[in-house]
């Protein structure tokens, strides 16, 4: 009797570790691509943005008008979905968005430059991108997500 309840607080512990492990990966994405949203959108202003960063590429094939709406629209994802990783808040929506941010500027610097060094901007985001996504999601259990689910599960036994 005593080894099984031994048992059962280990695996408490062990999903309590984990949990706190995704936390933490959720709230340094979150806040790195928050943050960044912050500086794009409120400081530098979504125009100014594409014009520094997006229109450089107006001598690739890219169509310039597609330079301008990425580059305007890129700053609010940055925002929106780094506050709702660093919330818990449809996380899985918020990573597939971030993970299509880091494709585009992965894309873009290796148009410009083949051989781009970005292991120390797009890889530490990605992997923190694929450790949340593939994480266990009934394991985040210090998120929004989590709680709603919980809610939902609750209400619907209750019926």
């Amino acid at each position: 009797m005593q080894s099984l309840r031994e048992g059962k607080s280990i695996i408490r512990r062990k999903n309590i570790d984990r949990g706190f492990a995704i936390l933490f990966a959720r709230l340094v994405l979150g806040l790195i691509f928050f943050m960044a949203g912050v500086m794009k959108v409120f400081q530098l202003g979504p125009l100014e943005h594409a014009r520094k960063y997006f229109l450089p590429f107006a001598d690739t094939f890219l169509p310039v008008w597609s330079l301008w709406v990425v580059g305007v629209v890129i700053p609010f994802i940055e925002l929106v979905a780094g506050a709702m990783v660093i919330l818990g808040l449809r996380t899985r929506e918020a990573l597939v968005a971030l993970g299509f941010v880091l494709a585009i500027v992965t894309f873009g610097h290796l148009l410009k430059e083949p051989l781009y060094e970005f292991h120390t901007h797009v890889i530490p985001r990605l992997a923190l991108v694929l450790f949340v996504l593939l994480m266990p999601h009934e394991d985040d259990i210090f998120s929004i997500d989590y709680l709603l689910a919980r809610r939902t599960m609750r209400d619907g036994a209750g019926v």
